[in-house]
Parts: structure tokens; sequence; C-alpha cells
């Protein structure tokens, strides 16, 4: 039986006055009544924690009532540096509606709520940042940009050639567009309404602008990305994989304004690049492509996957990318490898080298449109040669290395094929093993958009959870989600303003927020990154002191400042990977209400 106390807030005060250098992380939006729940305490010195003298010091506090119950058990961890001591509290016996927070060894947590209402509308915050990243027409700026694209370059014989190629997203806070993310992005969203379409909100017509159209939003810029894509694939041995390079950097305002001059005038045509199945640049620096396949792989799954869902929307949209999903899918199987974006002034681009993840998401997919018993043979052929996304486990990685960062095409064979859910059992355990006994239970490395990562093991461990009811890693599930909303050294929400009462990135790395000074909802930052890699990247630096200097560590920094672009600048593909999750979450609110 609960034993509740009531606790005076003044005693509360007082005693957190005296223990003020600990700190109790907990997750900022919020958790649902049936989750696994935790906080983590990190102390600058080591206090006892089982004596029957102080064990009554864990208590959780109903904030309305002022009653209180002990936590249901507290655990030593391995300490986090610099703290001297790190602690996990347990709670999930709480599981009454309201808002609370955690006095424990006399510190206070920030207030968070307890209510299947939590996650309610969190899965349209992406959106709008998505809203916000796109090219050519953008109706958060209510402007237009970039109408001149573009031109083929390193294309042989068709060289400046003019292509229209406008639309698509920004891919980050630069105006750079890939056709590697944004298929990604496209595949997500789509994935995300697939999974849970009852919490979808219709606010937004197609082009973005207020006004419902009777299409969730989420379709509409799943659209939106599906019609760029279209355009970079004019011709059916024609895929083009790349819109600007790094000579972009030189202007830092909002889109419409961009002034870059590629050779063919200040604000014209922007360089195009297209899919190319060896190592190319335009100077010096090369990236180190071996074929076509994880790029016009890409291509094929989106392809299909909007053909099915668009189907009853709009056949003969559908119908389109049905027939693009074929031919690109010949095209991938027929060039092997991975295609790499393009660096050009610096040495940074996407390095991914593995694409059979690709292939077998495509076969999948290809399956599902055409039922056609030969895909789900490549599928499983292409899943075979990677069992396990290599990340997982792995202590570093480079940029975008092994992308995406989930691979949904095991998670597409699991249904049918128990090999593949054990597959997925196996990346999930990896990345455990490697947490070992760390306070916030986190095995993810941390290389550049360590969130993208712990994003995609949120995603793969709730997919393995509800497709198999097997909850033996829902602490490291929870954990991670948790981490996204605060449980996490820096006490930092990774999603700008979600919550919006949270302790969220109030300085991304953004011309449109910094210069423009628009919000920037709903953008998921890059995220902590190993102090050596921050140390190691051209022209970065703060700008203000850091305010999360007592946090830091010789292995994992993070600082909310414009001028770390390695931690904290939003990505469109990191983002767009949140629906799912996100969406999941919110259909609690729904279930709640039926």
């Amino acid at each position: 039986m609960k034993r509740f106390i009531l606790i005076s807030f003044a005693a509360f005060t007082l005693t957190a006055n005296i223990f003020a250098a600990n700190y109790i992380r907990v997750n900022q939006m919020g958790y649902l009544s049936d989750d696994f729940k935790a906080a983590v305490m990190l102390l600058d010195h080591k206090q006892p924690v089982y004596s029957a003298a102080n064990y009554k010091n864990y208590l959780i506090v109903n904030v309305n009532t002022g009653k209180s119950v002990l936590a249901d058990s507290v655990a030593i961890t391995d300490a986090w540096e610099p703290f001297e001591m790190s602690l996990r509290i347990y709670f999930s016996s709480v599981t009454e509606e309201g808002e609370y927070f955690i006095w424990a060894q006399g510190t206070l947590s920030p207030h968070f709520r307890i209510s299947d209402n939590a996650y309610a509308g969190a899965n349209e915050a992406p959106l709008v940042y998505m809203r916000q990243q796109r090219c050519g027409y953008n109706p958060s700026l209510k402007a237009t940009c970039h109408q001149h694209d573009g031109r083929l370059v390193l294309a042989s014989e068709r060289d400046g050639e003019k292509v229209d190629v406008t639309g698509g997203w920004h891919d980050a806070s630069d105006y750079l567009q890939y056709l590697t993310t944004s298929a990604n992005a496209v595949y997500q969203m789509l994935f995300a309404y697939e999974m849970c379409p009852e919490v979808w909100a219709d606010r937004y017509d197609a082009r973005g602008d207020a006004g419902a159209n009777g299409i969730p939003d989420i379709l509409d810029e799943a659209r939106w990305g599906l019609e760029w894509m279209l355009k970079m694939n004019p011709e059916p041995d024609l895929f083009l994989n790349q819109i600007a390079d790094d000579r972009d950097h030189k202007y830092a305002g909002v889109p419409a304004g961009d002034n870059v001059d590629y050779g063919w005038g200040v604000g014209q045509e922007r360089p195009v690049y297209p899919c190319s199945a060896k190592p190319y640049g335009l100077f010096k620096n090369k990236n180190e492509s071996t074929g076509l396949a994880s790029s016009v792989g890409k291509f094929c799954s989106s392809f299909a996957i909007g053909s099915r869902i668009f189907g009853k929307i709009d056949p003969a949209f559908a119908s389109l990318l049905a027939e693009r999903a074929a031919n690109a899918y010949t095209v991938a199987k027929a060039n092997p490898g991975a295609c790499q974006t393009a660096p050009c002034t610096q040495p940074y681009y996407y390095e991914e080298d593995n694409w059979v993840d690709d292939m077998e998401l495509a076969a999948a997919e290809m399956h599902s449109v055409t039922a056609d018993i030969a895909y789900i043979k490549d599928a499983v052929d292409y899943g075979r040669q990677e069992p396990v996304t290599p990340w997982m486990g792995a202590d570093s990685a480079y940029h975008y290395q092994w992308y995406p960062f989930i691979n949904l095409g095991h998670f597409r064979l699991a249904s049918r094929n128990d090999e593949f859910v054990g597959n997925m059992r196996t990346g999930l355990q990896r990345v455990i093993d490697r947490a070992g006994n760390n306070a916030f239970r986190n095995g993810i490395p941390f290389v550049w958009c360590s969130n993208n990562f712990t994003v995609a093991f949120v995603t793969q461990a709730m997919l393995y959870r509800e497709l198999t009811g097997d909850r033996r890693f829902i602490e490291y599930e929870t954990a991670a989600r948790d981490w996204l909303f605060g449980v996490n050294p820096w006490g930092k929400c990774m999603i700008i303003d979600l919550p919006k009462d949270g302790d969220t990135p109030s300085d991304p790395h953004s011309p449109i927020h910094n210069v423009g000074k628009y919000p920037i909802t709903g953008g998921l930052v890059d995220g902590p990154v190993y102090t050596s890699i921050y140390n190691s990247l051209l022209g970065i630096h703060l700008r203000n002191a850091d305010r999360y200097e007592h946090f830091q560590n010789s292995r994992v920094v993070y600082h909310d400042d414009y001028c770390d672009y390695s931690t904290n600048e939003p990505t469109m593909d990191g983002t767009a990977s949140t629906t799912y999750f996100l969406g999941r979450l919110a259909s609690a609110a729904k279930r709640t209400a039926k």
C-alpha cells in the first residue's frame, strides 16, 4: 500500500537551498499513466542512499494536493562526470493524473505531468518545422526562394543544362538540399501516418498555408517532398542527388535573400549534382561513392509507400509514383553500392557507405505495391547482408556513415519472418550492452547528430515491443525518449519549443531564427557530441558564455549556442524522424478519449 505524507513547501525550499549543487532530471513533456517512469539525480558529492534514515527522502509529490508517495526504488548507477554520484529514481507505481515534482536528498525537480494527454498534439510540432524548411514557396516566411534551380554539374556532356528542381526542403540551417535526407524524411512521415493515421490534424492546405483541405497535414508535407523527388528523377535513367554545395555558407540570412553566385549570377541558378556511382566533387575534395543503390533505392521506397497511401486520395498521382518506383528499383538493383553527397570547398559530406538496407526496404515496399513474392525474396537476401544496422553497439561512426539510422526494412519483414524480429532485438541489445550501468541508460554513440540515433533507437524499441509484446527493453526505450525531453546531463529538451514551458534550445544554429527572428518550433537539434569531435570541427566556437559549463565533461558536450553547429543545429530529416514516435505517444490521448 502506498504511504502518503503531507510535506511543507517551506521545508522544501529550505532543504533545496542546502543541496543546490544536486540536480534531478525529469521528462519535461511528462509521463503517460502506464509508463515505465524514472528520473535521474546527479550529485556533486557522494551521499548515502539506502539507509533507513534517508530512504524517506525520495518522494513523488502531487503539486495540487500536497500529498506524496515514496519512490518505488532508488538505484546507484555509474557516476557521470563531473558528478561524484548518479542515481535513478523509479516511480512507475504513480499513475494518478496530475502535476508532480520529486523531492530527493533535499533537492527539487522541475514540475512534470503524469497524464495520457501529455503528448497530445506534440506530433504536429515537427510539421511546423518542416513547413518552415520548404524551398520554393515557404508558407512560414510568406516568401519564395531559389526559383531558378538549377543547372547540372559533373554530368559529362550535359554540364550546365538547366533543370527544374524547385521545391523540396532545405536540409538544415544552410540551404543545401539532398535526395538522401529528403527521401528518408518523406518515408518517415508516410510511415508515421500509416502506423497511426487517427492522430494527424488537418489545419493547413497543400501549400502549407492555414486552412484545412480535407487531407491530413502530414500527407500534405510528404507530398511536397514526393513532388520534388519526381523533379529529381526527370528521366528514367537520370536521378539527381543534391542541389547547391558548401559555397552556400557565404550567405547567412533568410532563404529569400540568398545571394550566392555559383557562376551564373547573384542569386541565380544553383548547381544540381546527379547521382554518381563513382567518387566526385567539383574541387579538390571528393566523396567515396561506390554505386547508386543507396540513393536510388530511397527513391524507390518513398515512391512505393507514397503510391500505396495516396491510392485512395489521388489515384493518378499514386499510379505515377508506382511507375517511378518500379523503374527506380530496376536501376538501383543494377547499380549496387553507396552514392554519397558532394563535398566542395570543405571536406564535409554525408559519408553513407551502406546500401543493402535501402534495397531491403525498397524490395519490401515493392512487394506491398505489386504483391510479387519475388520482391520478398530480394528483401530477405538484402536484409541478411546487414542483419544489424552497424552503428548499433558501435562507439563511433563517420558522418551519416550508416544511414538511415533505422532499418525499417527489418520491421517490414519481421511480421512474416522471425529472423528479422531477432535482428531487431539484437540491434537493441547491442545498444543496451554499450549503455552499461550509466544513469541515463544511454548507449548511443555521441557522434554528429546523436539525437537522430536516439530517435532511431526509440522507434525501433517501440516497434519491436508492439510487434512482439516483449517488454524487456522498456526501461531503455523510455530512457531514450526521456533523454530527448530533459533526462540528460544538461536538463535540456532537444526539440525546439517542445514542451512550450520546457528548457528547449533558445539559441539554435539557424539564420532564420538568428537573423530573421522567426520561431523555429518543432526542430530536433543535432544533440551532444564527443568533445573530441567538437574540438576538431572547422570554424566552431561559442559566442556567449556557456550556461551548461558545469555539466560538460571531458568526453561529451552540448551547447545551446548559435555558433555551435555541431550540437545545436536543427535538421530536417532528424525532425521528420520524430513523427512516428510522437504520433504513437499522442495516440494515447486518442485511446483514452474513446
